[in-house]
């Protein structure tokens, strides 16, 4: 009875939901069955997470970061976090989906075009530290996205501490790649940008 769950069929299913329904609440479930089925490192999430690849399903969910839905951007951004964990999955999300993902964070003059809540925007910062993390050509996606001002903004001034704590370790994470230093630094960020102490 549970790998029933995890047939190709219930992919296709959720992912047809997500495609076709315009009702928040049946897109938040339906992305967040995708977030639990993709979830951990054994045999089956393993086997989801190429299935919803190979369905075709990542464009899918990318293109549901622009929903007006708070919990929707949020159950998708967990499910992409999840899927993210297989490699190849890992690579075409950041590079198709970094863009959507930076849109949601909010700037220093507003939250975001959406407001989102604090829950979402912790989410959505913690699936872009998953697709840079191993991964120094993700971290220049999100360079070449704008995503520097905003993640040092919510560093620095962000009234979470949540989302301080994520902006940090993905600032971290950033710095860490010796390789993009120079471009860092050739668009004025220095090292004091991204070693920001961290409060727990």
């Amino acid at each position: 009875g549970f790998e029933l769950l995890y047939q190709p069929d219930v992919v296709r299913l959720y992912l047809s939901i997500l495609t076709e329904s315009q009702n928040f609440n049946t897109l938040e479930a339906a992305a967040g069955a995708l977030q639990n089925l993709s979830a951990g490192n054994w045999t089956w999430s393993t086997y989801i997470r190429a299935t919803v690849r190979k369905e075709r399903g990542l464009p899918v969910l990318v293109e549901l970061l622009q929903s007006d839905s708070d919990k929707v951007v949020r159950a998708v951004s967990i499910a992409l976090r999840n899927l993210s964990m297989d490699r190849r999955n890992k690579d075409l999300i950041g590079s198709y989906a970094m863009g959507e993902l930076v849109r949601n964070l909010p700037s220093r003059q507003q939250r975001s075009a959406k407001n989102l809540e604090e829950d979402t925007v912790v989410a959505v910062l913690n699936t872009i530290h998953e697709i840079i993390t191993d991964s120094s050509e993700n971290a220049r996606s999100l360079i070449q996205t704008q995503g520097i001002q905003k993640l040092v903004a919510i560093s620095k001034s962000s009234q979470s501490p949540r989302e301080t704590k994520a902006a940090s370790h993905i600032l971290q994470m950033i710095w860490s790649y010796k390789e993009l230093r120079n471009a860092l630094q050739k668009d004025g960020w220095n090292k004091s940008h991204f070693q920001v102490k961290i409060l727990n």
